[in-house]
């Protein structure tokens, strides 16, 4: 199914439907404000199993992303950070970048890797945060990747609809996708070390 939502000001029972879909286990395709995203309610761990199998991946060895609607769920998930931290990614989100922070228990086991990591995303995208909020908790995310060796992630939603429609239950067409991922920061050590350059410039924010 291919639904159309506009993020300018998304429909509140178009965003319902996608929560309906995402509260029954189903899988989702929606936009942020980089890349298109591959996504399930973090609490369904039978979702999560799906999600690794498109991928191709283990479940232990993948490192997902959690889409949050702001930085009110984030302290569930991971554990205490300093102030001076808190700042900086309380000026950078909503936006481009992936904050990987050291997880809390409340992760579920199968998704924290063996470096007890987990990532965190506020894209600065309303139709992504408004399903989050509708949902009622975070969702876990992994970047739709494309086949072209030129282009490393599918942009156009019809196309990613044509490819994936037997895979997913729903594929949000939200507009042309970017072609460049966030910008991953790993925190875990109390420093904020760039380990992969995205759209996000984090300098502005330090």
């Amino acid at each position: 199914m291919l639904i159309k939502i506009y993020p300018e000001n998304p429909n509140p029972k178009a965003i319902e439907q996608v929560v309906e879909v995402l509260r029954k286990g189903g899988l989702i395709i929606y936009p942020t404000d980089t890349v298109y995203g591959l996504g399930c309610d973090i609490t369904n761990q039978k979702a999560i199993e799906a999600i690794c199998r498109i991928r191709n991946i283990k479940p232990e060895k993948a490192n997902f992303s959690f889409i949050c609607y702001d930085l009110s769920h984030i302290s569930d998930y991971i554990k205490p950070i300093d102030n001076a931290t808190f700042r900086v990614i309380k000026k950078a989100l909503p936006g481009p970048f992936t904050f990987i922070f050291n997880a809390s228990h409340a992760v579920p086991k199968l998704l924290s890797s063996n470096k007890k990591t987990v990532g965190i995303r506020v894209p600065d995208n309303n139709i992504a945060r408004e399903i989050v909020k509708a949902l009622g908790n975070p969702i876990v995310s992994a970047s739709i990747k494309d086949d072209d060796e030129i282009i490393e992630y599918s942009t156009d939603p019809e196309l990613i609809h044509e490819k994936y429609q037997d895979q997913v239950d729903l594929v949000i067409d939200g507009g042309y996708g970017g072609n460049i991922a966030s910008t991953v920061v790993d925190c875990t050590s109390g420093d904020f070390e760039v380990i992969r350059e995205g759209k996000g410039d984090l300098e502005q924010y330090l």
